[in-house]
């Protein structure tokens, strides 16, 4: 059986092709089904992975067990890049939305590459540093922006790829909304239920259908980013 290519997409459709010659090369698949947990908060990394097909969830506990939700990410995402320069425990949960498949390469078998060629460390430098841009970007939202321009952010990011339909569909409750901006669900249905009054999106207990995506980029405030 042969695993799945490694994307053109996401942070690889800029990284040297001699970088992912290594990362095929040493990467083993894994078949993951919806539910299914990669690694937890806390456990030990010893590897990076690259998404080939699928979405997982990415999110941390707060000290009082309340579930945040970080990221999505698709195919053509790395990560747990980050443990390779500074080993340590995993700082987030990993779970598939969607069956999914990755790809797994060890960190001792990319240190060994990278001895043998060591200029392959600026591609993963560079990943390293545009994750931590985008760490710092999630937490000035977070502080600093209003909860309505953070869940316009969010909903936008959120929405799949092949949504290039005028009414895109989210397929998100209220509560996994919640979760991802770092609100309480009755914050982000009364946010939802003045943009319903608008005519900008429509919602239901099966998730969001976005009815006027540029009024919906407006409200994200895109442009001061």
């Amino acid at each position: 059986m042969f695993k799945d290519p490694l994307p053109k997409t996401g942070f690889l459709a800029n990284a040297s092709e001699e970088l992912v010659r290594l990362l095929d090369a040493l990467a083993s698949e894994e078949t993951l089904s919806s539910g299914d947990v990669l690694f937890e908060q806390g456990d030990e990394g010893d590897a990076l992975f690259v998404i080939t097909r699928g979405q997982l969830e990415f999110s941390v506990l707060s000290m009082d067990g309340r579930k945040l939700a970080l990221d999505v990410m698709k195919a053509g995402a790395l990560f747990g890049e980050i443990a390779l320069f500074d080993p340590g425990p995993r700082t987030a949960t990993a779970t598939a939305l969607t069956e999914s498949r990755v790809l797994r390469v060890k960190y001792a078998d990319v240190l060994d590459a990278i001895h043998k060629t060591p200029h392959l460390a600026i591609d993963l430098i560079r990943l390293a540093g545009q994750r931590m841009r985008w760490m710092n970007s999630q937490l000035n939202d977070q502080v600093f922006l209003p909860l309505p321009t953070r869940l316009a952010r969010k909903i936008l990011h959120l929405l799949p790829d092949e949504a290039q339909a005028d009414q895109p569909s989210l397929k998100l409750s209220q509560a996994e909304l919640a979760d991802f901006v770092g609100a309480t669900r009755e914050a982000v249905s009364k946010t939802l239920a003045t943009w319903r009054r608008a005519d900008v999106v429509e919602a239901s207990r099966g998730g969001l259908t976005i009815l006027d995506r540029t009024t919906l980029r407006a409200m994200a405030e895109l442009d001061q980013i």
